[in-house]
């Protein structure tokens, strides 16, 4: 399984190459299938409308929710076509990466009038997080997190470092 990160960059630089070419207007389904068969021509392995259970105190509901795509089984992508978010779309993605226990999503909007307007980096709180955003800084040279530092501030500058356009 890939790092979350690293598929983030891919879904996003694949994102704005299909939002260049196509632009706004077409309908989600468009939009999900298409990355979706870019994704997977990029190696990654993808499922699309996966019907996602909830078990809420012992009661399992089957189909909970449907998410868009989830890349390597790490990434889980909402994709969206309107010309605005509405404030149910920046609640959908937190609460399925709970409850999937998913370290990061993308919430991808292609009606907007360009790719970086349409773009949300949704973050869940994790454990394993915090050591691959110090293997990425490790690798540009930036020192790694020490023990016990202050990682919500840390993954704050780090998310501002890694995707200035889209954060």
């Amino acid at each position: 399984m890939r790092n979350p990160e690293e598929l983030a960059r891919t879904a996003i630089d694949l994102g704005f190459k299909l939002h260049s070419d196509l632009g706004p207007g077409l309908l989600e389904s468009v939009y999900e299938a298409i990355l979706a068969a870019m994704l997977t021509e990029a190696g990654l392995k993808v499922d699309r409308q996966k019907p996602i259970p909830i078990d809420y105190n012992g009661l399992v509901i089957s189909e909970g929710f449907r998410a868009d795509l989830i890349v390597d089984s790490s990434l889980v992508k909402e994709v969206k076509a309107v010309e605005q978010l509405a404030p149910v779309h920046g609640k959908q993605l937190p609460t399925y990466l709970r409850l999937m226990k998913q370290p990061l999503g993308l919430l991808l909007n292609f009606g907007a009038p360009t790719f970086r307007e349409g773009v949300k980096r949704v973050v869940n709180a994790h454990t394993n997080f915090a050591s691959s955003r110090a293997q990425l800084s490790a690798r540009r040279g930036a020192p790694a997190l020490a023990e016990g530092q202050d990682l919500s501030a840390s993954l704050r500058l780090c998310a501002r470092s890694l995707l200035p356009a889209f954060v």
